[in-house]
């Protein structure tokens, strides 16, 4: 059995050595060539699967280590007989930290402090949820727009137009094309010129799911509002203008800890298994190495707020990914599209708030609730 991967797909000679032979690309440049003779191709959000990739091949399963699968054909998928399974979840937490972690720093950089703010979140999915509950626990007011969900029955989701008009607004949609509830350009011209200046945009969604020529004209425009891009329209070539007019940008990394990157291997190696009917011989925790840091200690004359922040950026500081995007927006054009895919491909090992442990001494019950609300593991003395 042959195997065709993403090279950056990791640990897939640990889970799938096992199952047959696997060769691996960089994913952009996967061909029907490579899949001609494959029987299972895995990818990432930047290969797209649909018939000009597979007609003609003998590939009878598709995973995708992603939360999402609006890089894949489905319709197409089904018609051809061929099993496909995407990774539900495995980064939510990740990009949960990632919002939480720039929020952290947006609060010093722009004089704020989080439960003064309200929170607008567009898409009430895996992440959008977990977001929800944790800035809740923070103490910011939230509220969430998902059409959805609404219509299946959810409750406590608030119209998109009061949504926007939150201090902060963090999109978490999938991109989707057709039917009633289209995303691409959901955060219209319109929309987008209508954002006040005191106002946070967060996307770290998809790049097509706001109109980034009309939020190039409102940011160059009076009293813009601050913007934090994790993704963009044509990755890996990004707009330059765009990227240098936002108070952050980073390469479309914010689900990348190594704990969420290595859980969507290990789902869709769950779900081929069910498919070709083998037993799961591995699992996340045999492959997971010890984390470089532990545990964190604060003592009883710790501030809570600074406690707080000082725990989240540990782990993750925006400041960082920010600085390289930037370096590469100064190569030539020919190179910064390279340059892009390089940061994702040698991303440094980024772990989970939920592999340290919080040492706390005295109580301070507020200052637990707020950690534990994030996801960190606490241990009070």
């Amino acid at each position: 059995m042959k195997i065709v991967a993403d090279e950056n797909i990791p640990l897939v000679p640990q889970f799938f050595a096992s199952v047959g032979e696997i060769q691996t690309y960089p994913g952009r440049e996967i061909t029907p060539e490579h899949v001609q003779d494959a029987d299972i191709l895995l990818v990432r959000s930047i290969t797209p699967v649909n018939r000009q990739l597979l007609e003609g091949s003998r590939v009878k399963f598709v995973g995708t280590a992603t939360i999402g699968l609006d890089h894949v054909d489905t319709d197409y998928l089904e018609s051809a007989g061929i099993m496909y399974s995407n990774a539900p979840g495995c980064n939510a937490s990740a990009v949960v930290e990632y919002v939480v972690g720039t929020l952290s720093v947006l609060a010093d950089d722009l004089g704020f402090d989080l439960e003064e703010k309200s929170v607008g979140i567009v898409g009430r999915g895996q992440i959008g949820s977990r977001l929800e509950k944790a800035l809740a626990n923070l103490g910011m007011t939230v509220k969430s727009n998902d059409p959805p969900r609404e219509q299946a029955g959810e409750e406590n989701l608030f119209p998109l137009e009061e949504v926007l008009q939150c201090d902060v607004i963090s999109i978490h949609v999938p991109l989707v094309e057709d039917g009633p509830f289209q995303t691409r350009h959901l955060l219209s011209r319109d929309i987008i010129e209508n954002l006040r200046g005191d106002q946070i945009l967060i996307n770290s969604s998809r790049g097509d799911v706001l109109d980034e020529a009309a939020l190039k004209d409102r940011l160059k425009a009076e009293n813009p509002p601050s913007v934090v891009l994790d993704v963009f329209n044509g990755e890996p070539v990004i707009d330059v203008e765009l990227a240098g007019l936002c108070h952050f940008v980073t390469p479309h990394i914010a689900g990348y800890t190594l704990d969420g990157k290595v859980a969507g291997t290990e789902m869709i190696y769950k779900s081929l298994c069910r498919f070709i009917g083998l037993p799961e011989r591995h699992k996340l925790g045999q492959f997971l190495p010890e984390p470089p840091l532990k545990k964190l200690a604060f003592s009883a004359g710790a501030d809570p707020f600074w406690a707080l922040h000082t725990a989240i950026r540990t782990c993750y500081d925006v400041r960082h990914d920010d600085s390289n995007l930037r370096r590469t927006l100064r190569l030539p054009a020919e190179q910064r599209g390279k340059a892009f895919d390089e940061l994702r491909k040698k991303y440094r090992v980024r772990r989970g708030f939920e592999q340290v442990k919080i040492m706390l001494k005295g109580g301070k019950a507020e200052l637990q609730s707020k950690l534990s609300a994030v996801g960190f593991n606490i241990q009070s003395k």
